[in-house]
């Protein structure tokens, strides 16, 4: 069971057995959690009885708060599991701080869309869920079949071709609309080549970058 109190996010299960340790054992094995990662609460101690007669089991509260990681993997499997999908989720903590949540099956490019849109509304709605309970911020990263990095790979070739052509045929190129995320890489990359620079135009999700002649620069007045 999951409650919310002090908005703090805890999973716990009540749990009676012969003794103390059993019930915390049996807690930990529900939660899914190692016993050493759980907290537990006495509601009421075991009794021996005499000759049995008497004797009653312990009752315990084993709990956990949870983490902002843990409401965001959470809220995937949820998402998941409501849209019919099986998923493998890996969970990679980074630091304190942040996660990277990968997920991996068969035909789950539902989950990515064209040029990663869908999968950026899903980071940005796990996100939400992992940060709507703490204080500060906590980053979540969310991955399907490597997308992200085949991505960054595609955008680092696409930004070389575009510079290569902006050389050769010494005038400006547009690119397609790119998420804030995309248009970083690209501008990023360019800088690695000299007398090329690049600039956004556009507003908001049609925002492009426009990959051009850098006319300051040495390598263009020298041609």
């Amino acid at each position: 069971m999951t409650v919310k109190g002090n908005q703090i996010m805890i999973k716990e299960v009540v749990i009676t057995a012969k003794t103390t340790d059993m019930a915390v054992d049996e807690g930990a094995v529900q939660l899914g959690l190692p016993k050493e990662k759980v907290k537990f609460e006495i509601i009421e101690e075991p009794k021996k009885g005499i000759l049995g007669i008497g004797a009653a089991n312990a009752k315990v509260r084993v709990f956990y708060e949870l983490t902002p990681a843990d409401l965001a993997e959470d809220f995937l499997k949820t998402l998941f599991k409501n849209m019919n999908l099986n998923v493998r989720l890996e969970r990679i903590d980074i630091s304190d701080e942040e996660v990277t949540l990968k997920g991996s099956g068969e035909n789950l490019g539902i989950l990515i869309g064209r040029h990663g849109d869908v999968l950026d509304s899903i980071q940005y709605l796990t996100m939400l869920a992992a940060n709507k309970e703490g204080k500060g911020f906590y980053r979540i990263n969310v991955d399907i079949e490597n997308y992200r990095e085949k991505r960054v790979e595609a955008l680092k070739v696409l930004a070389k071709r575009m510079a290569d052509k902006v050389l050769r045929y010494r005038k400006n190129f547009t690119l397609e609309p790119m998420s804030p995320y995309e248009r970083r890489i690209i501008h990023s990359e360019i800088q690695n080549f000299k007398g090329v620079t690049t600039y956004s135009i556009g507003q908001d999700d049609e925002r492009k970058i426009v990959v051009a002649i850098d006319r300051a620069s040495k390598v263009d007045k020298a041609q």
